[in-house]
């Protein structure tokens, strides 16, 4: 009976003691007789951790400085031309404006005829001298030379009138030396006086001359020239 009851008891023991073996980091050295084990394998990778909370707002710093301006950029291209708008609504008439000032065109004229005092005689190729001026407003034409000098460019008509007593007479409408126009008066052996007339139309420019020109003998002239 007291072998029996004393075999578990010394069983549980040695049991006891070789567990506490490893606990108590190898104490009891006679008792651990075994060779290092193999290394296990290394763990697998555990799961994701949680998001961690988010972290606090950082302080506003300065300003920064003003950087340098960049260069100009290239001219872009330019873009469709847009559709033609509307036509817009007519608009209000416009107040009427103040009379404007006539414009008065220029002009030139004269009138001129020999005096009844006048004696000297008047020859062949001899220009007709009028010394007694009626109208010569513009100055254009000089009785010193008996010619009419063009200032302003313009078509004019020349009349000219002569009284003719019992002779012949002829005389030309010179332009630049040259006769545009010849009238003439050839006597009858009429016992009064007779009249000779004639004009004419002449382009002029400035610069050009016009006189009258005796061609045969002479009485008493009168001329007139308006543009």
């Amino acid at each position: 009976m007291t072998s029996l009851q004393t075999w578990p008891l010394t069983f549980l023991l040695v049991i006891t003691v070789h567990c506490s073996n490893s606990l108590e980091d190898n104490q009891i050295p006679s008792l651990c007789t075994g060779s290092p084990g193999i290394p296990g394998s290394p763990g697998l990778h555990g799961s994701p951790g949680q998001p961690g909370r988010d972290g606090r707002d950082g302080r506003d710093a300065q300003p920064g400085e003003k950087g340098e301006k960049g260069d100009r950029g290239g001219s872009g291209q330019s873009g469709e031309r847009g559709l033609t708008g509307d036509r817009g609504d007519p608009g209000e008439k416009g107040e009427k404006g103040s009379p404007g000032e006539c414009a008065v065109a220029p002009k030139s004229a004269f009138s001129v005829k020999l005096s009844e005092a006048r004696t000297t005689p008047l020859t062949v190729s001899d220009a007709v001298r009028f010394d007694n001026v009626v109208l010569n407003e513009q100055g254009d034409y000089n009785p010193e030379t008996g010619r009419f000098t063009c200032r302003v460019p313009g078509v004019y008509y020349f009349a000219v009138h002569a009284t003719v007593y019992r002779s012949s007479l002829q005389f030309d409408l010179i332009k630049n030396g040259n006769a545009v126009a010849s009238y003439f008066q050839i006597f009858g052996n009429w016992s009064k006086p007779a009249s000779l007339s004639g004009g004419t139309l002449v382009h002029l420019i400035p610069g050009d001359q016009v006189w009258v020109q005796m061609a045969l003998e002479k009485r008493h002239f009168c001329c007139t020239a308006t543009d």
